[in-house]
């Protein structure tokens, strides 16, 4: 079993194609408007007129995200019952038994990633498919993704296999929770904070994250 897993994720590689999203839902039946992993559209720039030529900064770029199964994680935090706690494995997941569907946790989440569950009357979020890692098998999100754009493993080995954790628009600052998520980003991604300087920068998919 992985202890302290994280994920890496290659936005150049990405397509939008949202394969991860919907493996993830399908393996844990999913009720409709429940995400654990969303695809965030981010698109923005403008065209322009110079002299008697168009010219445009226009970019768009995908980021898959879920939980991050942070270092410091908010969530857990902010739960009255301790239902949303950080296992000895490192993943941090809704013990529905004690939950009381309060969405503290959802709240202080500045990824989101925390889910109420209408059907149950509680949260529930990513758990990193916790048995396919008994089982030595990939999430479903990893395996699923045809780019390989995806990948999982011990934070600390990812680190060493593909670097640190680079923060782009639209992601909150690392520092608020320490992720476990390392992001390569796009060439065309903008630095985390820049959309009040980008004309028209915005999450394009609004209704999926």
């Amino acid at each position: 079993m992985i202890k302290n897993p994280g994920f890496y994720f290659n936005s150049e590689l990405c397509t939008g194609c949202k394969a991860c999203m919907i493996a993830c839902k399908d393996k844990h039946n999913l009720p409709q408007g429940v995400l654990w992993r969303r695809v965030i559209e981010y698109s923005g720039g403008e065209w322009s007129i110079k002299g008697n030529t168009f010219e445009q900064d226009v970019f768009a770029y995908y980021i898959s995200m879920s939980c991050n199964h942070c270092e410091n994680p908010l969530c857990t935090k902010a739960c009255p019952t301790k239902a949303m706690h950080k296992d000895e494995n490192g993943i941090v997941w809704v013990d529905q038994t004690r939950c009381v569907g309060c969405r503290y946790c959802e709240w202080n989440c500045p990824y989101g990633a925390p889910q109420f569950n209408a059907e149950i009357k509680r949260m529930s979020k990513c758990d990193f498919c916790r048995d396919n890692l008994e089982k030595g098998l990939p999430p479903a999100c990893v395996a699923a993704c045809p780019t390989r754009a995806l990948d999982f493993g011990e934070y600390e080995e990812l680190k060493k296999k593909y670097g640190e954790f680079e923060t782009v628009a639209p992601l909150p600052i690392s520092t608020l929770t320490n992720p476990h998520f390392i992001c390569h980003p796009n060439r065309h991604a903008k630095p985390q904070g820049s959309k009040a300087g980008i004309r028209g920068a915005s999450i394009s998919n609004p209704e999926e994250v």
